[in-house]
Formats: C-alpha cells, structure tokens, sequence
C-alpha cells in the first residue's frame, strides 16, 4: 500500500469512525492514542477560526507533498481537532498565532536554528501576505489552502525537530492554537490540573510560560472563591492619615492579590496601604505614589475573570518565543514600555523606551541587532512623507528647510525626503539596527520628556531609547571604541557606520501579563487591543 493510500485509509478510519476487522485491539488501541478524533461540535459559530476547509483538501496535500512520515499522520491529528479549520489564517488575514509562528519560522531559518524547514516559496508568499493591507482569505484558494497547510507541515516539523521527545505531547501540539471558544476557568482548570506518566511537561521547557502558568492557578483560585470586592472610586480622594470605609474595601481588595501581606479590618489609609498601593502600581507600570488616581483604580477592579483570561492569552503568545540563546539578549515589552538586557540568566540592565502609537503600530518579531549607526540621516518612510511631509510643504514651502530636510529625489510618485544629522534629527545622535521586513529599529530622540510618562506610545512605530549613549556603550564594549569616541561620533554630524563583531538577539514581545526575575507578576494596558480581539475569538 502507498503512502497516499495508507493516509487515506487512516483519514477516513479517525475522521469517520470506520472499523478495520482485521486489526488487533492492541493495534487499534494504538492507533488512536496517536490521530484525535474529529472534533464535530465546533462549527462557525463557535469556532477560532471562520474559514474551514474540506477534509480531502488535506488529504490532496498530503499525498501530493513529501511530507515527512512522522509529520502526516500529526497533520491529520492536528486538523481533525480543529474540525478542519483554519489555523494561521481567518478570512481576514493571519491570526495572532500565524504571526507568531512565522516570526519563529522567520528567525529560525535565517539564523541558522533550524534550516530544515527553509523554503523560498513559502517565504515570498508570506511575503506578499503580510504586505497586503486588505486580505479575503478563502478556503477555496489554493495560495491561502497551501500556504496554511505548509505552515502546518513546518509547525509540526520544527516541534519535533527543536524540543526533546516527549516535552510536547501531540495533544498540546495541537492546543498551540485555540480552536474554539471556551470557558477561560475551565480551559485554565485544564492546563492547572493535567498529570503526564512521564512527568514531563511543557512548561519545563518554557521558563516564562511556567512562571505564568504557576500564577493562573492561584487567579483561578480568587475566582472560584468569588473574585475580589469593588473599591469605590472615592478612595481616590482619601491621603495618607485619613479614615474611610471604603478602606476596609481597599486593603481586602490588596490582601486578595497578595499586595497586602495581610488583610485588617482598621478604616485608616495608614503606611500598610501606602506600601500595598506602591506594589499595585509598580505590578501594573505606573510611578510609585501614595494616593490612587482614577486610571489605577480602574485596573485595581478589572474582574478577577478578566485577568485569568489575560493569563491565558499571554501564555499563548510564550510558546512562540524562540528558545532562549546562551549569551546577550535584548527584550522589548512594548505594552511595558521597557527595554531588558540580558546576559544569559543576569539582567545587565533596563530602560525606557517610547513605542508606536496605536494605527502605528510596534510590531512583534526577532532580529539580530548587528549595526551602530552614529549621525544618521532620517530617510522619511513614504507613507509619512505623503501624510505628514507633503501637507505641511504645501503649507510652507520653507517647511524642509527649516526641518533640517532635504529633497533626495523628486521624480515620479512620492518623493524622497531625508533628514540630516543634527540636534533636530528625529532619530537622535544613533541608532541601532537589526534586519526586519517592518523596517524597525531602535534610536535616539531629541523629543526626552516624553520618557518620564507611565504610558509611552508616541512612536511612528521604531522605539526610542532613553539611554541611546548607554546601549552604544554596552553594544561596543571591548573595541576600540571607547566612551569619549562614542560621544565624539554621535555630535560629529557626519553619519559613521559601526558593524558587531558579534550581533545581539533582539526580542519584539507583546506581552500583557508576565513575571519578572523576582516572581512578581505584572499586568500591562492593552494599548494596541490585541487582548481584546483575541479574547472574543478565544473565550465564551
């Protein structure tokens, strides 16, 4: 029997409960430990995705493709839990995890991780994907039809290839992507509770994933325990010193997420508060104060459910992280506003950072930062000229002039428009370039003040440091390129070029909720609402 025969045999036994007399128990038994049966209850109402495709449409692929043996039988298992939906794609484009997994499959393939899974034609179809504003995805494309079934083929592949037997059991291989609504208490109940022979275990291999997974459980706990009482909002009014009975409210409210150490029945707002509020407020990015303002208070009384689902959904976002590389690392959590860098398990050190604004979105990926470049010229991206540039020309006619701009070339369409190097350049002194097809980089500002905000989305969509001469510094340690040199280059007005001996792992993360290195668990605003339209593809 062929392979195409031996996959359709096994497609119509798993998807249409056919019986094979000749099969042993045992052999039965076997079989279906390793293919899910379909799963008839989602549909288009309650399904992740709303573009399905016909069941002999994978079959096709599969026998027309040289996927590997240990990677078919997975794909069938994979799509008959989904009821043969989509995975990366909706109708409307890719969904957060087909991003997701193409920027692993993005950096993996680039730099070497794992080329097995390279494919310049896959490659220029995302391409093409990801450029396009608008997308109609249909099931009945053959572009869209193949590229989800390759990405799935690649998916498998680079689990298999990339973690050690066992680690990721094919059941949770298939739950990387959600297939339908759910209730977040029970989907969390799920992952809290599942016990494995083996005792191996996902989360063991993922690091942040765990230390998420180890706080949904106690979240749960409030919220099967009733979730946490509203503070009214004149607790806001009330200072150090001063009685309220909307006190008693406040600390029981702080006992319950372990910002007070314990709760008291004393209507005084007295230092236990004041010490319990300053923890709230670093938890959730604000500045330390002792007086709640209005914004705090509306995060303080965010459902319980709410933040359990929050859980949820970032610690879907960490399995797409790639696997921690020994040595440097940059991080940037745009909804934290924060830059980390790393040095294996030591944090050398944080700062600010100011990102895209939202319809200027930041996006999330992973690059290696392998150029400094000190005195640059802004080249304006075309869609800021025609926005922004051309406007304010028409306006002013000294508008470039007094910008510090010039006209590059003027020819047919829009025009290009670069920025000399100077006190008034919008990228700075330098900055820092990794290579990336939504062409972000890191880089100064002469706009400082903007870094004392809790809230920093202000960007065209690069990030901004606060400490550009800091990262310059760290980046070039070792070389000849010494402090004084650095501060020289960056006032000399002349653009110099600096290659890494040795690039830098940089990590784009959008991530809502995490813990940090002391086990503190943080929250973020959802500044570009991709919690929201995941939340109501995801949850009942």
């Amino acid at each position: 029997m062929n392979k195409f025969l031996i996959i359709l045999a096994l497609f119509f036994v798993s998807c249409k409960g056919g019986n094979q007399k000749e099969e042993s128990r045992s052999q039965k038994s076997e079989r279906e430990k390793k293919v899910s049966k379909r799963d008839w209850s989602i549909n288009v109402a309650n399904a992740y995705s709303d573009v399905f495709m016909d069941s002999m449409q994978l079959v096709k692929y599969l026998g027309e493709n040289k996927v590997d043996d240990g990677v078919w039988r997975r794909m069938i298992s994979f799509y008959n839990s989904r009821n043969y939906q989509f995975a990366w794609f909706n109708s409307k484009g890719l969904t957060e995890q087909g991003r997701g997994f193409w920027n692993l499959h993005q950096y993996s393939t680039t730099y070497g991780v794992d080329t097995t899974i390279k494919d310049k034609q896959l490659q220029k179809l995302m391409e093409e994907i990801i450029a396009e504003d608008t997308l109609l995805v249909r099931a009945d494309s053959k572009q869209f039809l193949n590229t989800e079934l390759k990405l799935t083929d690649h998916f498998i592949t680079y689990l298999l290839n990339n973690y050690e037997d066992g680690f990721i059991k094919r059941k949770e291989m298939e739950r990387f992507v959600p297939s339908k609504k759910q209730d977040a208490l029970l989907l969390a109940d799920s992952l809290i509770n599942k016990k494995h022979k083996d005792e191996k275990y996902y989360a063991d291999v993922n690091p942040a994933f765990k230390a998420l997974k180890n706080q949904l459980a106690f979240y749960v706990q409030i919220a099967k325990q009733g979730g946490w009482p509203v503070v009214p909002a004149s607790v806001t009014k009330l200072k150090p010193g001063m009685k309220g009975v909307e006190v008693i409210l406040l600390k029981r409210r702080l006992a319950l997420s372990k910002d007070l150490p314990a709760a008291d029945t004393l209507p005084v707002y007295d230092q236990n508060v004041i010490n319990a509020i300053h923890n709230f407020q670093v938890r959730h990015g604000y500045s330390v104060s002792p007086v709640l303002t209005t914004a705090q208070l509306k995060d303080m009384n965010v459902p319980v459910i709410n933040r359990v689902e929050q859980i949820l959904l970032n610690m879907g976002r960490m399995q797409w992280l790639i696997n921690q590389p020994v040595g440097q690392l940059i991080v940037v959590n745009i909804p934290e506003f924060i830059l980390h860098v790393k040095d294996g398990e030591k944090k050398v050190f944080d700062m600010n950072v100011v990102v895209g604004k939202e319809g200027h979105n930041t996006m999330m990926f992973t690059g290696n930062l392998n150029q400094v470049v000190f005195s640059p010229y802004w080249n304006v991206p075309p869609s800021i000229v025609t926005k922004e540039i051309l406007p304010s020309i028409a306006k002013n006619p000294d508008y470039l002039a007094s910008q510090n701009m010039e006209m590059v070339n003027d020819g047919s369409g829009v025009p290009a428009i670069r920025q000399l190097p100077g006190e008034k350049n919008s990228l700075g002194k330098v900055k820092f370039l990794f290579p990336n097809s939504f062409n972000i980089y890191f880089h100064d500002t002469p706009a400082k003040s903007l870094f004392s905000k809790d809230k920093r989305a202000y960007s065209h969509g690069c990030i901004r440091l606060s400490e550009p001469e800091k990262m310059a510094e760290y980046l070039l340690q070792g070389t000849e390129w010494t402090s004084s040199a650095i501060f020289e280059a960056m006032n000399s007005g002349v653009e110099k070029n600096v290659k890494l001996k040795k690039s830098v792992p940089v990590l784009i993360t959008y991530y809502t909720a995490w813990v940090d290195e002391n086990g503190l668990l943080h929250f973020a605003e959802d500044i570009y609402d991709h919690d929201k339209a995941l939340a109501e593809r995801m949850f009942i």
